[in-house]
């Protein structure tokens, strides 16, 4: 950050701390809409979502959705390229700000914008990660990689599964799209990599219900399908699921 700079700070509530991680870490999922007739998260709805407790709802509408995938192996991953998904973090709801400042935004607290981005560009703040339940200082700059953006379903799984059908405005939404988007510890997303519920789950054992539940919900959402190993991972996982109030 330059000398002349002077950053906004937005007002929010700091996640308490014990021993580096974050207490009462609540299960979190984010509650994708459809677009009537077009199989589409709202992005309206989308963007306001955040982290929420499953409840009976969810949990018995992921099993309704899971159990409506269409079950079938990988297609070949020939072709792929983060680019058949369009440029990285466009500004697809044209609010000014790209997406991963836009993720940022909502899911860091405590967040310092650079003055004159219309609070659009996060130079620092503080995750709450989902996968290691760790507190991490996000700062824009050398150690930006602390956080990544995940894909919850990721760009090349998704080619694997039904993408490479898409035309390239729907592979474009798809990898902005808010519903699929969660700020991680960067380490941990590197090691997940494009892996499935089959081959990855977060390490974080509280958070696998809720981060199963967006992933059906997002494939529900983009009519992509499951391999059989994959399915039979997530029918375990939401076996598992302790609902919320």
């Amino acid at each position: 950050m330059s000398r002349t700079t002077r950053p906004r700070r937005r007002p929010s509530s700091r996640p308490r701390r014990r021993g580096g991680t974050v207490t009462g870490w609540a299960f979190v999922v984010l509650v994708v809409a459809v677009a009537l007739g077009a199989g589409l998260p709202l992005w309206s709805q989308a963007e306001e979502s955040a982290r929420f407790p499953v409840t009976a709802t969810d949990l018995d509408r992921a099993r309704t959705e899971l159990a409506a995938l269409e079950v079938k192996g990988r297609a070949p991953r020939t072709g792929y390229e983060r680019e058949e998904f369009g440029p990285a973090w466009a500004d697809v709801d044209r609010n000014g700000c790209d997406t991963r400042n836009d993720v940022l935004a909502r899911d860091l607290t405590d967040v310092v914008f650079e003055e004159g981005t219309h609070d659009c560009v996060v130079l620092s703040g503080t995750l709450a990660d989902p996968f290691t339940d760790q507190v991490i200082d996000f700062e824009r700059g050398p150690s930006s990689a602390d956080v990544q953006i995940d894909h919850v379903v990721p760009l090349s799984d998704a080619w694997q599964k039904g993408a490479q059908q898409w035309d390239a405005e729907t592979r474009r939404q798809f990898a902005n799209d808010p519903a699929n988007l969660l700020a991680v510890d960067g380490p941990t997303n590197g090691a997940k990599g494009d892996g499935d519920a089959a081959t990855w789950l977060p390490p974080s054992t509280g958070y696998r219900c809720a981060y199963v539940v967006r992933q059906v919900r997002v494939k529900a959402a983009y009519g992509l399908w499951v391999t059989e190993a994959e399915h039979a991972a997530m029918d375990r996982q939401l076996d598992s699921c302790v609902v919320g109030d």
